[in-house]
């Protein structure tokens, strides 16, 4: 991987991850979303381009960066599952529910819970681009002989 490679990757994941944000957001505001972001941070497309490549990366960033940038990816992972949880694991319950009172999918009360979720989520996402920009600087700054 090159240094031009790296730094569009890097840059690709933090887009990946405000791409994410829009559609948890549309799934709060009642849009329907067919594919939910992956629970895993292996799983999510950002998260296979960066585990695939782990050996570059802790080689090209520090292994303190590279920590730093999994650390945050796994916590924003985890801050989601929240959001997961009450959207898409219960989705059959709920709409089972729902169709019975003949109401909406979800009350007020869940809508509130998962908005103070989704704004633990945002301060996630604010740390975890954060230190994609380090790790976008740290690249940026690197000799292209340092990568093959």
């Amino acid at each position: 991987m090159n240094k031009s490679q790296m730094l569009d990757a890097i840059q690709n994941a933090k887009m990946l991850h405000i791409e994410q944000m829009k559609k948890i957001k549309d799934v709060i505001d009642g849009k329907s979303v067919t594919d939910p972001t992956p629970l895993s941070k292996t799983e999510c497309e950002c998260g296979v381009w960066f585990y695939n490549n782990e050996e570059v990366m802790k080689n090209i960033l520090g292994a303190q960066l590279f920590e730093r940038l999994d650390k945050n990816h796994e916590n924003w992972h985890k801050d989601y599952l929240d959001i997961y949880n009450i959207f898409f694991k219960e989705e059959i319950k709920v709409s089972l529910f729902s169709k019975v009172l003949g109401k909406g999918k979800f009350d007020a009360m869940t809508i509130d819970k998962a908005k103070l979720y989704f704004a633990q989520l945002q301060k996630s996402t604010e740390e975890l681009l954060k230190v994609s920009e380090s790790a976008l600087r740290r690249v940026a700054a690197l000799q292209d002989t340092k990568f093959k």
